[in-house]
């Protein structure tokens, strides 16, 4: 059994193994290179690649973006890294406008080999314009893939997938979770992108979760075994294209469903998986669908304030009793 690594560590691995397989992949962004990256994800990769292969740039989203999707034009692999998905907001346009739609636009001429690697989610005190959690936003955009992995092994094996993929993807990770350690394959693999996963079975309701969430969803579970309740949690690893079929699946034997978030409930992914859920398997009802998300405020810097609007163990505890 290999000895459990980190988010980071796992990140960091794929990263390194994309670009001794494949001398096309590079990696662009701020303080990747000397620095090593914000989050030290990209230690040790300047000195080991080089410059051309790990390029430091200005603080500057759109050039970054932009930059990018001509390197993919062209036939290049960059990987650009955004210190936060906050500031993708000044990148909009080429990620939405231009990524997502050049190979739709072109009918298929090209292809857009690319990753956008950005940190998101709050719980760290950076205040309310470093700490949003937009992954609805992004998703939302056809011809855009995004991938937001909670553990070491998904985190590892849909990077790499992401890296040999054709199309633009936003890989959104959550800060929070770097140091969240597991086991992870030996060897090379990959995980298809666009397939959900049981992470615990059970039977007497069906949390559906994604990234620093499911860690919740995981703790929130235990908790409930203790008083006879058994959790099935499904993490859907990936929010665009969205694979429902675990979720029905498991809904379809527990009747009842809480879907966890960190983003804000309004317009949110559990209002996109509860619809799904209401029109693909309306017969199976047993109680109304409960979700669970962050405050509708934008989120304070005080860490007391900012814990009490980031969803927590015990709304999820409170949501699943709601249901039962």
């Amino acid at each position: 059994m290999p000895k459990p690594i980190t988010v980071r560590e796992a990140i960091s691995q794929a990263l390194m193994e994309e670009m001794e397989r494949d001398e096309n992949v590079f990696i662009m962004g701020e303080e990747v290179g000397i620095w090593g990256g914000t989050y030290a994800v990209t230690r040790g990769f300047y000195d080991k690649f080089g410059p051309e292969r790990v390029r430091d740039t200005p603080i500057a989203e759109a050039a970054i973006v932009g930059s990018a999707i001509g390197a993919a034009l062209v036939g290049l692999r960059p990987i650009a890294e955004l210190m936060t998905i906050n500031f993708a907001f000044v990148a909009m346009d080429h990620i939405v406008n231009e990524a997502a739609k050049l190979r739709y636009m072109f009918g298929g001429q090209f292809t857009l080999p690319m990753v956008i690697r950005a940190v998101g989610g709050g719980g760290r005190q950076l205040a309310a314009t470093h700490s949003q959690t937009p992954d609805a936003v992004f998703a939302h955009f056809p011809g855009l893939k995004v991938v937001a992995p909670a553990t070491p092994a998904d985190a590892k094996g849909l990077l790499k997938a992401a890296i040999r993929s054709d199309d633009p993807i936003l890989f959104i990770e959550n800060a929070t979770l770097y140091q969240w350690r597991g086991q992870v394959p030996e060897g090379d693999y990959t995980i298809p992108i666009g397939q959900s996963k049981i992470q615990r079975p059970g039977r007497d309701v069906t949390i559906v979760t994604y990234s620093k969430m499911l860690q919740k969803s995981m703790q929130a579970a235990e908790q409930l075994a203790k008083e006879g309740i058994e959790a099935e949690i499904v993490d859907l690893r990936t929010l665009r294209p969205l694979d429902m079929a675990p979720v029905l699946e498991s809904f379809k034997k527990t009747n009842r469903a809480v879907i966890v978030e960190e983003g804000w409930r309004s317009y949110g992914v559990g209002s996109e998986v509860a619809a799904r859920i209401y029109e693909q398997a309306f017969d199976y009802v047993d109680a109304p669908i409960q979700r669970v998300a962050q405050k509708e405020v934008p989120l304070p810097y005080n860490r007391e304030l900012e814990q009490m609007a980031l969803p927590q163990v015990e709304d999820i505890l409170a949501a699943v009793k709601e249901v039962l």
